[in-house]
C-alpha cells in the first residue's frame, strides 16, 4: 500500500471563540478565508453577551457552554480567542484531552484567581457600566479604528452590551498550563495597549505581531488566518514527529 498524502479531515478543527460586544460573526471572514485553504471550524455565541433585557449571564456560563461545545468535536481541536474571548477559554479547555493547541488573538491569557478587570487594575474610560450591564463608549475608535468604514459600520451596529460581572469573576484553572499556546498581538490596538499585551503574552510559547487595532480578524482577517494556519500546522506536525 502507497503512502497517502494528509487528508484535509486530519488536520484539527480550529475553535473560534468572539471577544466582549462582538458574536461569532465577528470571525466570518477568517472562516471564510481558513475554508477556502480546506480548514474546518466551528464556533458559538457567548451567552455573557446579550440585548438589553435578556437574563445576564456571565464567564462561568460562557465556560460551560465553550466547554461543551468543543468535547463534542470528535478529533483534535485548536482553540482560537479574541480578547475576553480569551479569559472564557482558559477557563473552559483545560484539562480536554482533543485541545492541541491555544492561540490568543489580542487576548486575555490569564492565570488562576485573575479576573479581567483584576489584572486592568481599574476600568477603562471607554467603559460605559448601567448596573451589570457593560457597553462602550465610541467603539469605532477604541476597536475598529483600521477597520474599512463599511466594514465598521456593519460591526457597530451588531454590538451588544456584556454582562459586568464577566469582568471579574475569577479563573479557578488555567489550560495554558497543560496545553501549548501561541499569543497573536496586536500591534496598534487601543483597547489592550502593546505593553498590556506583552504581559499577557509572556505566558504563551509562542508570540506573533500584527500591524492592526483591536479587531485584525475584521481589519486583516487573511494575515491572521495566515498566522493561526502557521500554529495550527506546528502543532499537526509536532504531533507526528512524536509518533515517529
Amino acid at each position: 500500500m502507497g503512502i497517502q498524502s494528509e487528508s484535509v479531515d486530519s488536520r484539527p478543527v480550529l475553535f473560534f471563540v468572539h471577544g466582549a460586544f462582538f458574536g461569532a460573526w465577528s470571525w466570518d471572514a477568517v472562516r471564510q478565508d481558513l475554508s477556502a485553504r480546506g480548514w474546518r471550524s466551528q464556533t458559538v455565541d457567548l451567552p455573557s453577551v446579550a440585548d438589553r433585557g435578556s437574563a445576564r449571564l456571565a464567564l462561568f456560563d460562557d465556560a460551560t457552554l465553550v466547554r461543551r461545545r468543543i468535547k463534542e468535536i470528535a478529533g483534535p481541536v485548536v482553540v482560537v480567542a479574541h480578547s475576553y474571548g480569551g479569559v472564557v477559554v482558559t477557563q473552559a479547555a483545560a484539562g480536554l484531552p482533543n485541545v492541541r493547541h491555544l492561540i490568543y488573538v489580542c487576548g486575555f491569557q490569564l492565570d488562576v484567581g485573575e479576573s479581567l478587570l483584576g489584572v486592568t487594575g481599574k476600568a477603562p474610560d471607554w467603559w460605559n457600566i448601567e448596573g451589570d450591564i457593560l457597553t462602550v463608549h465610541d467603539p469605532r475608535a477604541v476597536f475598529l479604528h483600521d477597520v474599512p468604514q463599511g466594514v465598521a459600520l456593519q460591526a457597530v451596529a451588531r454590538l451588544k452590551p456584556l454582562t459586568l460581572s464577566a469582568t471579574t469573576q475569577k479563573l479557578t484553572i488555567a489550560a495554558w498550563h497543560r496545553i501549548s499556546s501561541t499569543y497573536i498581538a496586536a500591534d496598534e490596538d487601543k483597547a489592550i495597549p502593546l505593553a498590556g499585551q506583552g504581559f499577557l503574552a509572556r505566558r504563551a510559547a509562542y508570540v506573533r505581531h500584527l500591524p492592526s487595532g483591536h479587531l485584525p480578524l475584521l481589519s486583516m482577517p487573511s494575515a491572521l488566518a495566515d498566522l493561526i494556519v502557521e500554529a495550527a500546522d506546528a502543532t499537526t506536525k509536532s504531533e507526528k514527529s512524536n509518533l515517529i
